[in-house]
C-alpha cells in the first residue's frame, strides 16, 4: 500500500503540508497528537483541582487568597452563570448531552482541521472544559466552581478551570476568525 505522500509524488502533486508517515501509521497531521494531549491535560488539570478545593473546603466556605480573589467551594447544577440550576434536576441530563455532542463535534473538527495550529488550541481548550464538566455532572450531578474574583463589593459569578479553558478558547476562535477575514482581504 502507498502512502499519501508516495501517491501524490507519482502523480506529481504534493502532499498537504504537515502531513507526514510515522513507521507503521497511516498518514496523519502531527500535530493531531498534540491536540489530544492538550485537551486530556486540561481535563486532568480541571479534576485535580476540584478534587483539592472539594477535600480541604465544605460548600459555601471561603477563603481570602488577595483583595481581589478567594477560594471558595460552590455547587452549581446549572449552566453558565447558574442558568437554570433550580430545574428540578433534568438540566444535568440536558448539559451532559450538550457537553458530550459539543466533544464529538469539536474531535471531528480537530481531525478535520489538524493544520489550522489557533484554530485547533482554541477548540483543544473548550474540549478539555466541555469534559471536565460532564464529568462533573455525571459524578456529582453538579459542576464544581472555586474561582471567585471580586470588586468593590461585586463578584463575578465563581467559576473553575474548565470553565477559563471554555472562555480562552472561545476567545481564540474569534481572534483566529477575525485573523482569517483580514487574511482573506489582504
Amino acid at each position: 500500500m502507498r502512502t499519501l505522500r508516495e501517491q501524490l509524488a507519482r502523480r506529481g502533486g504534493n502532499p498537504p503540508s504537515g502531513l507526514t508517515r510515522a513507521p507503521g501509521h497511516a498518514t496523519r497531521a502531527p500535530a493531531l497528537d498534540r491536540l489530544v494531549a492538550h485537551p486530556a491535560g486540561r481535563l486532568l488539570a480541571d479534576q485535580f483541582t476540584k478534587l483539592l478545593i472539594m477535600g480541604a473546603f465544605t460548600l459555601g466556605e471561603a477563603r481570602e487568597v488577595t483583595a481581589f480573589f478567594n477560594l471558595v467551594r460552590v455547587h452549581n447544577a446549572g449552566a453558565a452563570f447558574s442558568m437554570l440550576a433550580d430545574a428540578g434536576g433534568w438540566q444535568r441530563w440536558l448539559f451532559t448531552a450538550l457537553g458530550v455532542g459539543a466533544a464529538g463535534f469539536i474531535t471531528w473538527m480537530l481531525r478535520a482541521h489538524a493544520g489550522e495550529r489557533l484554530f485547533c488550541s482554541a477548540l483543544s481548550l473548550i474540549l478539555g472544559g466541555a469534559l471536565g464538566n460532564v464529568v462533573d455532572r455525571l459524578l456529582y450531578g453538579y459542576v464544581v466552581d472555586f474561582l471567585d474574583f471580586h470588586a468593590l463589593g461585586w463578584h463575578f459569578p465563581a467559576f473553575n478551570l474548565a470553565d477559563s479553558g471554555i472562555t480562552v478558547g472561545a476567545g481564540l476562535l474569534i481572534l483566529d476568525e477575525l485573523l482569517r477575514v483580514r487574511r482573506a482581504r489582504a
